[in-house]
């Protein structure tokens, strides 16, 4: 049964160019993507395609993996964990929406069937009654308490199985998809990394250990020890797009800019062919930030016009409508255009918390502009916008829209004239918005809470205080030009020569 696993190396290189029936995106995704062993009671015929859908799954090819999955079913019906495989592909952990309300009827049949056919080992009876336990009472029982009882499911398997690593990694999943975005300990994360850390030597080109230790240190405080994780994933799995860009999520908050931009500039490549638009957005996003804070704007003004080329963008898509819509606002707001910042588009049909980009958006460039009125009409959109996000029960969400009303609140205050309430405001938003964790969707917010109160605090000739916010943002966000412009002036107004110095060398040095 389990002896039946072969551990098969899934470095597949597509045969002839072009096979029959076959599209550039399947062809594509049967090259490398990385080295999977995952046992099962199924046949020794569908193992090589079963540990394939695995490995797809690893790196968030949710689709094909679903093809691939269907692929087993059909080769051999009695196989159980194809069906959870195919169940699998529907929850995507670290995404936004989690999972679509339409899949969770079709998981939940997968799961039936898989534990139907019941010729199972107990190690995959294990995987089976975890996801079982994430599609159980979908109707009646909230998401977040289903999520919470995969994750002790899992959790069960990962400790009756210590040394399998398929058990592991997506144990550390689980833990990644459960953590609380306003825990400072980042208890979730870092334990993950201590499941994941061990396994980078013994596994070292196991996609989903690469690939999770990079989401595990996805923080300020953590980005260092993912790096080695960052600098090898692109390698172990170049066949999937978004193992060619999350190493990009490292490199941008150490802010590794050259880095970023060819880890984006791929894995859009790749996106595109394979017709992924979603990840072709999610990767012009990170691309965009990277090209601003690089003072490439010859090449992040092409980007934002090809976007503004492409057709038929389904904006109710949260990934594809929230890049849309930070890649124009970074565009303008990063640069200071303001004119160009009130003129943003709005796109009623994406998702409350992406549409409060473009109201935010607007609010800044108005009131920085020296239009406080019109401001306060954008604001009181994305008042909207807070109360429809509110409704979705969604508190990370509705934190960040708090955040942006006082943010356009206080450049408004500045604009008429009230300093000192303009300050108490950003520096709540400034305190407000350090308390919450960086989602994977973004590389980061538009500006920085604390980084515009530096910009605020020199627009009221306090330099020293200015000077202070300015470097407390660069502690957390290395290498954003903004920062670094504002920390050069505000030391040199301030009569530090040495730091300004300091800072302007490292501004140029950003510019290629």
């Amino acid at each position: 049964m389990e002896g039946r696993a072969t551990g098969l190396v899934l470095a597949i290189l597509a045969t002839a160019a072009g096979v029959a029936g076959q599209s550039y995106h399947r062809q594509a995704l049967q090259k490398k993507l990385g080295k999977v062993s995952f046992a099962t009671s199924c046949k020794p015929s569908v193992q090589e395609r079963f540990e394939r859908g695995v490995a797809l799954l690893h790196s968030f090819a949710y689709s094909a993996a679903e093809q691939q999955f269907a692929e087993v079913s059909q080769a051999d019906p009695d196989c159980a964990m194809a069906h959870w495989g195919t169940a699998m592909s529907y929850y995507r952990q670290l995404w936004e929406p989690r999972i679509a309300a339409s899949d969770l009827a079709r998981g939940a049949l997968e799961i039936r069937k898989a534990q139907g056919l019941g010729n199972v080992s107990e190690r995959e009876a294990g995987f089976i009654r975890a996801l079982e336990s994430f599609y159980r009472d979908a109707a009646s029982l909230p998401q977040a308490e289903r999520e919470q009882a995969y994750l002790e499911g899992m959790k069960r398997v990962a400790e009756g199985e210590k040394g399998d690593a398929e058990a592991q990694a997506f144990y550390a999943l689980a833990l990644l998809s459960t953590a609380s975005s306003t825990d400072p300990g980042q208890r979730n994360q870092r334990a993950a990394a201590a499941i994941l850390q061990p396994l980078v030597s013994a596994y070292p080109e196991h996609p989903g250990v690469a690939h999770y230790l990079i989401h595990a240190c996805d923080s300020p405080e953590m980005a260092r020890t993912g790096l080695p994780a960052a600098r090898a994933y692109a390698k172990i799995a170049p066949a999937a797009p978004h193992a060619l860009h999350m190493p990009s999520h490292i490199f941008t908050l150490l802010g590794l800019w050259e880095d970023s931009i060819r880890s984006n500039q791929a894995a859009r490549r790749a996106a595109h062919e394979q017709d992924d638009v979603g990840e072709e957005l999610h990767a012009m996003d990170y691309l965009e930030y990277a090209y601003l804070q690089a003072a490439d704007y010859s090449s992040a003004r092409k980007l934002s016009r090809e976007l503004h080329a492409i057709a038929a963008l389904d904006r109710r898509d949260f990934k594809i409508g929230y890049a849309a819509t930070a890649i124009p606002a970074r565009y303008a707001v990063e640069r200071r255009d303001w004119a160009g910042a009130a003129a943003l588009s709005v796109h009623q049909e994406s998702l409350p918390q992406v549409t409060a980009i473009a109201y935010w958006g607007r609010a800044i460039g108005l009131a920085r502009g020296g239009n406080p009125g019109a401001a306060e009409r954008e604001v009181e959109q994305l008042a909207r916008c807070l109360e429809k996000v509110r409704a979705q029960v969604d508190d990370y969400w509705a934190a960040q829209v708090e955040i942006q009303i006082a943010e356009a609140n206080a450049w408004i205050l500045g604009a008429k004239g009230q300093g000192v309430q303009a300050l108490k405001l950003m520096r709540l938003a400034a305190d407000k918005e350090d308390q919450l964790l960086k989602r994977p969707i973004t590389p980061g917010a538009i500006v920085p809470a604390r980084e515009q109160l530096g910009d605020l605090l020199l627009e009221l000739e306090q330099p020293g205080p200015a000077l202070n916010e300015f470097e407390t943002a660069l502690a957390t966000a290395p290498g954003r030009r903004g920062a670094l412009a504002g920390a050069s002036k505000a030391a040199e107004l301030a009569g530090n020569g040495s730091k300004a110095r300091q800072y302007k060398a490292q501004l140029c040095g950003l510019g290629f």
